[in-house]
């Protein structure tokens, strides 16, 4: 059997590899060397990169296989998401991997400031000895400021209040309560730059945070004021910083990212009031072997068509182990319910009845839309796109919870409501020990059949003799029965088969099977259960 192809763009930690294992043909490129880069994608399942490698709409129209890109880090400025979104390619990262040692390199970069460290040390190599030159100040019982109060925010405050600093925060996100509970101070912008002695910033760029520290901020902060940016280049106008420097309107900065990557000429460079790094926030042996670690175990599940916590573009975040079976239970309901019709569906509903009433239930929606639009289109579906293919169709979903009584731990609930006013209800469970799925009910009809590989359905009028007609059809197929439930309104009225098989039934069968029961309906479901 052949393996799926893992392309490795970048120097990756060899915990990484090992973290892969052994199912995957690992294949090595420079992903700065553009031509070969294409060549190499064409037949790879996933591609694992850092910074350097651009993966962009070029890369994904080259990649046929393409089932998922990796980033080793947080940062994503290297990798089209939009375009990746669009052609069904999941996009993962190690938001967590680098968080200590970002934290750690702004509180060292705001010490070499404080104590003008790197010019104290070139002076000395250089063969002075100045030490009046180098006149620093104290850290403690100062006001920091944190711009951006997430876990690399939070990080920087809990070690720097070892030093004995006073701490307010500014994110229009955070809890204050929460921050409070840190010893921190939720406060304006406006308030955070007047009175804080030092100022980090801890924000992801997005359009509303470029340039958020411009002209008039530094004009806010005091003379006195070191400003740190270990976060995203562009977040503080450099032309405004060069300036409030030069002019010593703050005393200092310490700088890890630019808003052009590599930066190796600047003016900021020329400011003896200055510390820079070359973006090293998460250059350490330890981030590296978690981002590498993470994100291979990350490509381990997307590859397996399993959800994945850190996708950045599908709905991520922990999943409850409660809801964890119901995911595939919900996608092969939606492939089943799409196959028990022919008609244009106009909305997708899915509920959940049973205990995971504290769980985030909002994945059993993507897996659901995964499982309908599997046999309605012709291009692959995953967790990705799936909800890109719904909203292109008109397709409204919603996900809800249900409080009724019922007789199953849990049940999923799919509900197609097609563009004619119909609707195709098919629900299902999962058992003990082994979490297998079975469906409980289609449309009206009352069933217990386990979900199998090989399936058929059929509806028609009660009466004797159909179950022989079944019979002599799929066996003259040499097609072997598994499992048959029968379910009815009532006798000589509306019944429905649900049939487990051991092999595919064709459309012909199912179509030659209608004709001689007399049925409604005829459908016939494949997939690996």
């Amino acid at each position: 059997m052949t393996r799926p192809i893992v392309l490795i763009a970048e120097e990756l930690s060899p915990a990484t590899l090992a973290a892969l294992g052994p199912d995957f043909e690992v294949k090595n490129v420079d992903g700065t060397d553009r031509t070969a880069l294409l060549n190499q994608i064409v037949d790879a399942s996933a591609i694992l990169v850092r910074s350097a490698t651009q993966v962009d709409a070029e890369v994904f129209s080259a990649a046929k296989k393409l089932k998922v890109v990796a980033r080793a880090g947080v940062g994503l400025d290297n990798v089209d998401v939009a375009a990746a979104t669009q052609a069904g390619v999941m996009v993962v990262n190690a938001p967590t991997s680098n968080i200590v040692s970002a934290a750690e390199l702004a509180v060292g970069l705001l010490i070499s400031l404080a104590r003008h460290i790197p010019a104290a040390h070139a002076s000395l190599v250089g063969g002075e000895w100045k030490r009046s030159k180098f006149n620093g100040i104290e850290i403690a019982d100062k006001t920091l400021g944190v711009i951006g109060f997430g876990r690399i925010g939070m990080l920087v405050a809990q070690r720097l209040s070892a030093f004995g600093v006073s701490i307010l925060a500014y994110d229009p996100y955070v809890q204050p309560a929460r921050a409070a509970q840190l010893g921190v101070r939720v406060v304006s912008l406006e308030e955070l730059l007047q009175e804080s002695d030092f100022i980090t910033v801890h924000l992801p760029k997005t359009a509303d945070t470029v340039n958020l520290i411009g002209e008039k901020e530094f004009e806010m902060m005091k003379d006195t004021a070191l400003l740190i940016n270990a976060a995203r280049g562009g977040i503080v106008n450099e032309a405004a910083l060069y300036e409030a420097l030069k002019s010593n309107k703050i005393a200092g900065a310490g700088l890890d990212v630019y808003a052009k990557e590599p930066c190796t000429d600047s003016p900021l460079f020329t400011l003896p009031n200055v510390v820079v790094t070359p973006h090293l926030g998460a250059s350490t042996d330890e981030a590296q072997e978690k981002a590498g670690i993470a994100v291979a175990r990350s490509v381990r599940l997307a590859l397996a068509g399993e959800l994945v916590p850190d996708a950045v573009n599908v709905q991520g975040g922990v999943i409850a182990d409660l809801v964890k079976p119901l995911l595939p239970l919900a996608e092969a309901l939606g492939q089943i319910a799409a196959c028990l019709t022919s008609k244009a569906i106009e909305r997708i509903d899915v509920e959940y009845v049973g205990e995971a009433h504290q769980s985030d239930i909002s994945v059993l929606e993507i897996s659901a839309l995964k499982g309908v639009f599997t046999n309605l289109v012709h291009d692959p579906v995953s967790y990705v796109n799936a909800p890109v293919l719904a909203k292109d169709r008109g397709v409204a979903s919603k996900v809800s919870l249900v409080h009724e009584e019922t007789d199953h731990r849990t049940l999923v609930r799919i509900v197609l409501t097609l563009t004619d006013g119909d609707q195709v209800l098919v629900a299902g469970t999962v058992t003990a020990p082994n979490d297998k799925m079975k469906i409980v009910q289609i449309d009206q009809f009352e069933v217990d059949a386990p979900i199998a590989t090989h399936m058929a359905f059929f509806k028609y009028h009660d009466r004797p003799g159909v179950v022989a007609i079944l019979g002599r059809i799929l066996g003259d197929a040499e097609i072997n029965i598994a499992g048959m439930q029968v379910s009815r309104e009532a006798a000589g009225a509306h019944a429905m088969v649900a049939l487990t098989l051991d092999s595919a039934v064709s459309v012909e069968i199912a179509e030659q099977i209608s004709s001689e029961i007399d049925g409604h309906t005829g459908r016939v479901v494949s997939f690996i259960s």
